[in-house]
């Protein structure tokens, strides 16, 4: 087994702690965009989001920490989208769960067959984000479309 570059894991764990607590923001963000009939469930849904974000943005720091290291004090790129359009607001977060599959699968690439702890983490984040990338690929479906 090799051994993890340490200060590489580290700064991708530190750049997934930003885009997380980035998402805690955003989606609070864009729960007070929504207007409209379907404001009450959608903004749910958001807050959920932030919600979860914050828990991905704690897992990351408690690894962070776990490997010695220190904590991102910085906030990632927020995807300044000041809309109340339903459809803007899914398209930015999916750019956002799109961002957050690649840091994940970064640090995948950087454990592999390295650490058993930090590769289990990393799958069950893709898998994580990539059930959201679809969620939103979905709601931003029309209902007549098939695929």
């Amino acid at each position: 087994m090799a051994e993890i570059d340490k200060q590489k894991v580290l700064a991708v764990l530190n750049s997934i702690l930003e885009h997380e607590l980035a998402g805690v923001v955003r989606y609070t963000h864009f729960s007070f965009m929504v207007v409209g009939y379907g404001r009450i469930p959608i903004v749910s849904w958001l807050r959920a989001q932030a919600d979860e974000s914050l828990l991905h943005a704690q897992e990351a720091g408690e690894i962070i920490t776990l490997l010695g290291g220190q904590p991102s004090l910085s906030i990632g790129a927020l995807l300044d989208q000041h809309h109340n359009d339903i459809g803007a607001i899914l398209r930015t977060s999916l750019q956002g769960e799109t961002q957050a599959v690649a840091l994940y699968r970064k640090l995948l690439e950087q454990v592999k067959d390295s650490s058993v702890v930090l590769e289990e983490y990393a799958r069950k984040m893709i898998y994580a984000e990539e059930v959201h990338v679809g969620e939103v690929e979905k709601m931003l479906r029309k209902p007549d479309d098939a695929a």
